[in-house]
């Protein structure tokens, strides 16, 4: 079984994150950036399965030049290889061009399995496991809590609010998983320095033959037109505690339509 796992660099979530003022696109330059938390769960679910199963593990990002500090980190964890799609043109790409350049380098791979994040903690929009599975022409298998490979057969349990959903399909597929699915597991110094001598390809746009126009601004479906900060939070009201405090409590609390 060949697994390839998605995975983004994005800007850490414990920290300020801005957006450039020059073209309105997320500010990573300036930014301590990491891997995107939910694709460690993914990477840790396809080296589980490849410790069950046998096979490759293939870990794919699209980004800049620095993406090259997660993927070494990704390989960290025990991937056999990565695949680096880099290219200048692809700044200020959306979600539906960005899974355009995607479903493209995985293409090549001849996967069994796609795994990736539900979300990354900088777009938020869960929509990039269903688009890149359509363009691929496989079943998606989203949002998996537990995943259980029986030959070609894929089943997961699909979180929601009320619970789940057992739903299945047949390889090649792609799941995309949430953190309820397992414990990633920390590096080990023996792989940390074997992923600094494991192989990683590099791969322009026109190695997966796709015009510049397709992608970047010109190809966008959107655009952020502009931005601003959050205001700054107001004073709340105060209420000093004597003889009337819980009268004055109780009717701010009633205009509020709280009570």
């Amino acid at each position: 079984m060949k697994i390839v796992v998605l995975v983004k660099q994005v800007p850490d979530s414990g920290a300020e994150r801005n957006l450039r003022s020059d073209d309105n696109t997320v500010d990573r330059a300036s930014a301590n950036n990491v891997i995107n938390e939910m694709d460690e769960y993914a990477i840790e679910e396809a080296l589980r399965l490849q410790e069950a199963h046998g096979g490759e593990v293939v870990v794919l990002t699209v980004g800049p030049e620095r993406a090259t500090e997660s993927i070494r980190k990704a390989l960290s964890m025990g991937p056999d290889s990565a695949v680096h799609v880099v290219d200048d043109a692809l700044h200020g790409s959306c979600a539906v061009t960005t899974s355009k350049v995607l479903a493209a380098a995985i293409a090549q791979q001849n996967a069994d399995l796609v795994i990736c994040g539900a979300e990354s903690t900088d777009g938020r929009v869960q929509v990039m496991p269903h688009m890149v599975a359509e363009r691929l022409g496989v079943a998606a298998l989203t949002g998996a809590r537990k995943l259980t490979v029986d030959g070609s057969n894929l089943t997961i349990e699909r979180q929601t609010d009320e619970g789940y959903e057992v739903v299945t399909a047949a390889a090649p597929a792609l799941v995309s998983v949430w953190d309820t699915i397992n414990d990633p597991r920390y590096p080990s110094f023996k792989n940390i320095m074997a992923a600094k001598k494991k192989p990683v390809q590099t791969l322009s746009l026109a190695d997966l033959g796709i015009a510049a126009g397709e992608v970047g601004f010109a190809g966008a479906t959107s655009a952020v037109l502009e931005h601003s900060k959050r205001p700054p939070r107001q004073a709340g009201n105060k209420i000093d505690a004597g003889d009337d405090g819980g009268v004055k409590l109780v009717e701010y609390l009633a205009s509020e339509k709280f009570v």
